[in-house]
């Protein structure tokens, strides 16, 4: 090959489908103005971008364009190379008329990993259906604070939860033949203030014991074939420059095989942003020898400026010919290169001829019974019960009181329950009731998709062109799970308006009601656009414009009345409720659900649903007291010595359900080595009248050690679904690679000491506390420890009377 088309492997074409069918023409983007299809395809052409997800196109005209494209691509250049096809996938295919799923916030208040690789499974065969080959997803970035906009993009504060849940969506993308791509690596969530693409300035040992461990869980055991680096620097040093993290530890360590891809312009920014370079050949030279091997999502240095810089002297062929073959060797592995290669895509084959486009139209379905069937359970396992004082589920009545004397309260952090079980329906048992529903969410079609949903980051600039699916708002929801009652709907403000004339109007429907639900949250949007998304960061944690004094308003006028007032959220990050996080009935959490979201809230509100959903973010009490992840070291907590109090509200891992549970019986081995495991035995028993599940959190606390800890970290998590008054033995082995961080030399180890081992509904909320001693020598260990604890569950008969 030449140099010329070894290196138009190595970059990217942002082309749009064609919504009639034609051949994708280059996307016009702010940042940069690409070259034309005739002027790269002699040489070939490496990665196709985002054919699906630049402009609103029927699936089946978009994969006729796509494969059209293809065509042309095999035919000009020598090799017969085609391009590989990327697109978004985050919360579900981004395109148009695909089922939104619920946004990763969600995966990780589901605590299902099973699930989340269901769904993942479900978008990349759509995506492989119409001739894609790689999705750029997960995101595996911890949040470390919440002001960051993309939050919602997250799985969430603890980096074994988010590990273990990335891995299954990646596991379930990969088994659909689609080229999962773990980004931003690493550190991108960590940016000073929250901004984004701001400065890292961690250190060494927060990186390596909170950042890298779901990288490297997901490299072990996914089977994950692409990364993609990270926009920011952390202690000066660019992601995509940082030769120490995509080869010495990715590649020699971890010994990764795939492809390194740049965030979109992420090499260019070494120029413009970082400064780190001094003109496009030496950012693409940066790059290529650090470890990246395709540039996205378009040509701008790895072209004229590259071959320039090759031709100098700059950069050494061997580097190029490096990237080049893992290039290869991937399209290899896709039977891009096979003899037999078709570019006609699954959804179009057998329907030739297709030189007219009007028979195709409306003939692929992304949006299937059985997607939104995922979809709907997903929505509903992640619907998190902060707060009830009794008023949840929903009765014919204020005054009827709970339903059964197991109901949560908000003093109990008692847990969840499966995303299915209950006993009747809200419209069986509510009727009659008037329930003013007041917020900006309340009547809002896209309250529930998150920034990265082809409706939010593409349909917003087409807002003639229908959304594609349906999109049932909470007041829909609300009058299809109450059919008897009267529901009057109030906006009262804006998600970030100032305005405050709505709030009299207000007052007046909730105080003529029964229930009030008040529908508040986030508007999804790209760099301000929004007050949740890429961009969309917060100065502090207070709910947007004036949603705080409208709550506020409310909880006044409401006072001494009896009428009980619910809050509900669909947001894309936490916000400090004020007065309403003790004072309200009840407080329903939603991040972002998808498209059965709204029905999943409604769900829980009637009672259909028996919430089950944990939190994955700590929700804060006081607006600016950030970062207040739980997963910090005794100095980050409240002390005498500090006005700040940054305790939450709500806690990592906290949720209420419609039951109770009963942890008992307590057994554990008392020591093992520094290279053995420790044993714990307990049971859990459903004490109250509905079926639910359990959300068996396992924490460690480790009180001595040679560099400080944080004060416990969660370590395992297990969802264990019993009927009444059913019990189940939960046993668990706790390997001691478990108790390892990083220690002052740099090097991972497992030290000799005391351990507490807490088993808790939260990590707030700790119901069973075993202690045990390591005992032996200091152990080093390396990426080939043990990741997981083991959990053993066996559901046993109803134990009688308690």
């Amino acid at each position: 090959m030449t140099t010329e088309e070894k290196l138009a492997q190595l970059y990217g074409l942002w082309a749009g489908a064609s919504a009639d069918g034609a051949e994708v023409a280059p996307h016009q983007h702010d940042m940069d103005r690409p070259p034309s299809l005739d002027e790269l395809l002699p040489h070939g052409l490496g990665q196709l971008t985002r054919p699906f997800g630049t402009v609103p196109v029927d699936p089946a005209l978009g994969a006729l364009s796509l494969m059209r494209t293809q065509e042309r691509i095999v035919a000009a250049n020598r090799f017969s190379i085609p391009a590989m096809a990327h697109d978004e996938c985050l919360a579900g295919f981004a395109a148009w008329g695909a089922t939104t799923y619920p946004v990763p916030l969600s995966w990780g208040a589901s605590f299902d990993p099973e699930l989340v690789r269901e769904m993942a499974g479900a978008i990349g065969r759509d995506m492989r259906s119409v001739g894609l080959h790689q999705g750029l997803a997960p995101v595996l970035d911890v949040v470390r604070d919440a002001r960051w906009g993309r939050v919602e993009e997250t799985i969430g504060e603890d980096p074994y939860l988010v590990g273990t849940v990335a891995t299954a969506y990646i596991q379930g993308l990969e088994s659909a033949g689609i080229v999962a791509t773990l980004k931003h690596f690493a550190g991108y969530s960590a940016s000073r203030g929250g901004r984004n693409l701001a400065p890292v300035s961690m250190g060494a040992r927060e990186r390596a014991d909170v950042i890298l461990p779901p990288f490297e869980m997901a490299v072990r055991e996914s089977g994950v074939r692409s990364v993609m680096h990270a926009y920011t620097d952390t202690d000066g040093v660019p992601g995509a420059a940082d030769g120490e993290l995509l080869t010495g530890l990715l590649r020699d360590t971890w010994g990764f095989e795939g492809t390194v891809v740049a965030d979109y312009f992420g090499i260019a920014f070494l120029k413009t942003l970082h400064g780190v370079a001094a003109d496009w050949g030496g950012a693409a030279a940066a790059a290529l020898t650090a470890g990246v091997d395709v540039e996205l999502p378009t040509v701008k240095t790895f072209g004229r400026p590259l071959r320039d810089a090759i031709a100098a002297g700059e950069v050494p062929r061997e580097v190029i010919d490096r990237a080049l073959r893992r290039v290869l060797t991937q399209k290899a592995e896709l039977g891009l290169l096979d003899p037999e290669w078709s570019p006609v895509p699954p959804a179009l084959a057998g329907r030739a001829p297709y030189d007219d486009p009007a028979p195709l139209r409306g003939t692929v379905d992304l949006d299937s019974p059985a997607r939104r069937e995922i979809s709907r359970r997903l929505a509903e396992r992640s619907v998190i019960l902060l707060r009830n004082d009794g008023t949840l589920p929903l009765t014919a009545g204020p005054a009827a009181g709970p339903p059964e004397s197991g109901a949560a309260n908000s003093s109990s952090s008692g847990s969840g329950s499966s995303g299915s079980g209950s006993s009747g329906s809200g419209s069986s048992g509510s009727k009659g009731l008037r329930i003013a529903l007041i917020g900006p969410q309340g009547e809002t079609p896209t309250a529930v998709l998150g920034c990265y949903s082809f409706p939010v980051h593409v349909g917003a600039q087409h807002p003639d062109t229908p959304v594609g699916i349906e999109l049932p708002t909470l007041r829909d929801a609300l009058a299809a799970e109450f059919p008897g009652s009267e529901i009057v709907a109030v906006p009262g403000a804006g998600v970030d308006s100032p305005d405050t004339s709505g709030f009299p109007a207000a007052v007046r429907a909730a105080r003529d009601a029964d229930v009030v639900v008040v529908a508040l949250g986030d508007r999804a949007g790209l760099f301000g656009r929004g007050t949740s998304g890429e961009g969309c960061d917060a100065e502090n944690l207070g709910l947007p414009g004036v949603q705080g004094q409208l709550l506020e308003a409310l909880l006044d006028a409401l006072d001494g009345t009896g009428t009980p007032l619910v809050v509900t959220l669909l947001a894309g990050r936490p916000y400090a409720l004020g007065r309403a996080a003790g004072e309200a009935a009840a407080v329903v959490q939603a991040f972002f659900p998808g498209q059965e979201g709204t029905s999943a809230v409604a769900g829980v509100l009637s009672g259909r649903i028996s919430p089950s959903g944990r939190l994955p973010v700590s929700v804060p009490r006081l607006p600016g007291a950030q970062p207040s992840t739980y997963l910090a070291a005794p100095l980050a907590r409240v002390s005498e010595v500090s006005s700040i109090d940054p305790t939450p509200a709500f806690a990592f891992g906290h949720g209420l359900t419609y039951t109770s549970f009963d942890w008992s019986g307590l057994v554990a081995t008392g020591s093992a080595g520094t290279d053995g495991s420790l044993e714990l035995s307990f049971t859990v028993r459903n004490t109250g009248g509905r079926a639910g599940t359990e959300v068996v959190q396992l924490y460690l606390r480790d009180p001595v050690a040679s560099v400080v800890q944080p004060v416990q970290r969660l370590i395992g998590y297990v969802r264990v679904p019993l009927e009444p008054d059913e019990r189940a033995s939960v046993a668990v082995t706790v390997p001691a690679d478990l108790a390892s961080f990083t220690g002052r030399d740099g090097r991972r180890i497992v030290e000799p000491g005391e351990l507490e081992l807490r088993l808790g509904a939260s990590s707030a909320d700790v119901r069973l506390t075993a202690t045990a001693r390591l005992t032996g020598p200091v152990r080093r260990v390396d990426h080939t420890r043990e990741l997981h604890a083991r959990f053993t569950v066996t559901r046993g008969g109803a134990t009688g009377p308690a």
